[in-house]
C-alpha cells in the first residue's frame, strides 16, 4: 500500500547498522542495557551463562534468550549466544564469530558478574570469608579482560568501537566487602588503562555506573515488582530515586551514538550523569538522578556510614596527592611529533638480557 501523501517515514534509529555485543545480558544492568543499544537500533550480541534448561549457578531464572525475546518485542534484533567469559577459548570464539557474521564491533559492554551473589557479604576486611575469594576474582575481573582483549582487536582495525565496563559508583570507592570493593575498583582501572592504550586506535573505553539499580534481584528483595516498585519507597526513601535497568541502557546507547564519545574516553561516567548530558529519560518517563539526591543515610547502621565519612575523606587526600603526581609526572614524558606518531602501532622491545 503506497504511503499517504504527505506522510513521512519513521527517523531511522541513531545506531541502525550497529554492531554490539552485552557480556551478561542475562539480567540486571546488563539485560537493560542489551535493550537499551536495540531500542536505538543495534544488532546485539547476549551473552552469558543461563540459557533455558542450562542456568549458572546463580539459581535464578533469567536467561539470555529471555532477553533477546524482549528485544524482538519491540522489534529489536537480537542473538544469544551461550559463554563463559571466564574460559577464553569461548570468548574467542564468539569474536570470531561476530566478525565473520557482521565483519564489524561497535561496542562491548561487559556487565559479567554485576550481581554475583558470592559478592553479597558486607563486612570488614578483618572479618570476610575468603572461601570463594579466587572463584570473585575469576568471575568478576578477569572474564573482562579477556573479554576485552579478544573483542579490541576488531575495534582497532577499523578505527573505532566503544567498550564499557559496567561498575558500581561514581566514586572509588563501592558498598560491600574488601572483594566486591576491588571488583569495582578493578574495573574503573580497567577501562582508565585500556582508554590510554587505546585513543591512538580511535577506540573509546569507559567506565559507567548505574544509580539504584531496580534489578530483578533488587526487585524481589524489596518485594516488589517494577509494576508498584515505589512501595518499597514507604520503608527506603532513597527507592525513589531508583531506576530501571533500560535508564543505564538508554545511557549507554546516547553514548555510542555520540560522535565525540572519545573525548570521554577513560573516565567514570554515571547514568544520570549522561541522562543530563543527552536528554534522555526512563522508560516511565523519569529523570531519576542519584547524584542529586539528598541520600538518607537513617536506613544504614551507624558504623558504616562511618566508615563511607572516613572513606571519603581519606579518598579527596589521596586523589589531591595523585592529580599533583600526575602532573608533575606528565610533563616529564617528551612531546612526539604527531605527524610521524600518527597511524604507527606500538612495538614493545624486551629489554636485552646482561
Amino acid at each position: 500500500m503506497p504511503a499517504q501523501k504527505g506522510s513521512r517515514k519513521p527517523p531511522r534509529p541513531p545506531l541502525a547498522g550497529k554492531i554490539a555485543v552485552v557480556a551478561g545480558a542475562t539480567r540486571g544492568a546488563g539485560r537493560g542495557i542489551a535493550r537499551g543499544l536495540a531500542e536505538a537500533g543495534a544488532l546485539v550480541y547476549c551473552t552469558g551463562r543461563s540459557v533455558r534448561g542450562h542456568l549458572s549457578p546463580y539459581g535464578r531464572p533469567e536467561t539470555i534468550d529471555g532477553t533477546a525475546e524482549m528485544i524482538e518485542a519491540i522489534g529489536g534484533t537480537a542473538i544469544p549466544v551461550r559463554v563463559d567469559h571466564t574460559i577464553e577459548s569461548e570468548v574467542e570464539a564468539l569474536f570470531a564469530r561476530v566478525e565473520k557474521e557482521q565483519g564489524r564491533l561497535d561496542v562491548l559492554v561487559d556487565s559479567v558478574a554485576g550481581e554475583d551473589p558470592m559478592m553479597a557479604q558486607w563486612d570488614v576486611f578483618w572479618k570476610v570469608d575468603l572461601t570463594n575469594a579466587e572463584a570473585i576474582f575469576r568471575q568478576a575481573i578477569l572474564s573482562h579482560i579477556i573479554t576485552a582483549k579478544h573483542a579490541a582487536p576488531i575495534m582497532i582495525r577499523q578505527g573505532s568501537g566503544l567498550i564499557v565496563e559496567v561498575t558500581e559508583s561514581d566514586l572509588m570507592s563501592a558498598g560491600g566487602s574488601p572483594l566486591s570493593q576491588t571488583v569495582k575498583l578493578a574495573l574503573k582501572g580497567l577501562a582508565l588503562n585500556m582508554a590510554a592504550e587505546l585513543k591512538g586506535h580511535g577506540v573509546t573505553a569507559v567506565a559507567m555506573t548505574p544509580g539504584f539499580l531496580r534489578s530483578e534481584a533488587m526487585l524481589q528483595h524489596q518485594k516488589v515488582t517494577e509494576a508498584n516498585w515505589w512501595d518499597a519507597g514507604s520503608h527506603d526513601k532513597n527507592f525513589l530515586e531508583s531506576e530501571s535497568p533500560l535508564f543505564i541502557g538508554r545511557a549507554v546507547a546516547a553514548l555510542a551514538t555520540d560522535p565525540k564519545a572519545l573525548n570521554q574516553s577513560g573516565q567514570l561516567l554515571s547514568s544520570w550523569e549522561l541522562a543530563r548530558k543527552y536528554k534522555f529519560t526512563d522508560h516511565d518517563g523519569r529523570h531519576p538522578d542519584w547524584g542529586r539526591l539528598a541520600v538518607d543515610f537513617s536506613v544504614l547502621p551507624p558504623p558504616l556510614v562511618e566508615i563511607f565519612r572516613a572513606g571519603c575523606e581519606i579518598q579527596i587526600e589521596w586523589l589531591k596527592t595523585l592529580e599533583k603526581r600526575t602532573r608533575d609526572f606528565s610533563v616529564k614524558i617528551p612531546s612526539k611529533p604527531r605527524s610521524k606518531a600518527k597511524g604507527k602501532r606500538l612495538k614493545f622491545k624486551k629489554p636485552e638480557q646482561r
